[in-house]
């Protein structure tokens, strides 16, 4: 990841975070009790790509199975809490945190939560922005909870129309559903073009997905 100067810093708040996504730059602080936050860039950049998205056997099975409930920004105090207390999660300051959730009063922030018997046990939070999402963190207090939220929102996404699911960096756990990196050049054209995009509802497609049988649908077509 490479240092950049981003949206003024005097005031770090989630409009410059808006302006500082759609110029392809993403923010991070140094600790949790961070004052300040920087905006990073990379020369190859991570995505997944919507429509080559991979779903290993055994999650296709848990999923079909459907012993989980999904709710979308019920538990963002909650997940975002989670996500910063993760070992490689303390680049969530709490000044960062403060942002992410006006960017949730907003409307720009999406929470995937996943949860057994009522009780929050992961999933993932992101920020869109027209027709692209970039995800910024997960989590799995239970087994694979971050990879069901995961697929729901990569199904969420393709109902919906987006074109560009951002994940940053690349990691191993990412690579089994299909991450790839692609050079900053290439990075800029797809985000040009979701931005571009008008798509209809990513909530409500989320919500289209816990629907009877729609998962089991459309998990059948997808590697």
């Amino acid at each position: 990841m490479v240092d950049v100067e981003g949206p003024s810093t005097a005031k770090q708040d989630a409009s410059n975070m808006l302006i500082g996504y759609q110029q392809a730059i993403f923010p991070m602080a140094d600790c949790r009790d961070a004052k300040q936050f920087h905006w990073f860039t990379c020369e190859q950049r991570g995505i997944i790509p919507l429509h080559q998205f991979h779903v290993p056997k055994s999650l296709k099975k848990k999923i079909k199975k459907g012993c989980y409930s999904l709710s979308v920004n019920q538990h963002v105090e909650e997940m975002l809490r989670h996500c910063a207390q993760r070992e490689d999660g303390s680049w969530i300051s709490y000044r960062l945190e403060k942002a992410y959730e006006e960017l949730n009063q907003q409307g720009h922030l999406l929470s995937v939560e996943v949860s057994y018997d009522g009780s929050f046990s992961g999933g993932l939070f992101g920020v869109f922005i027209r027709g692209a999402f970039f995800g910024e963190s997960m989590v799995s207090l239970q087994p694979d909870s971050s990879k069901i939220a995961l697929t729901h929102l990569v199904a969420a996404l393709q109902l919906a129309g987006f074109n560009l699911l951002d994940t940053q960096t690349t990691t191993s756990h990412l690579e089994r559903f299909g991450q790839r990196m692609i050079s900053s050049d290439d990075y800029q054209k797809i985000l040009e073009q979701a931005l571009d995009r008008q798509p209809i509802s990513l909530k409500k497609q989320l919500i289209a997905t816990t629907e009877q049988n729609f998962m089991a649908t459309w998990l059948a077509k997808v590697n």
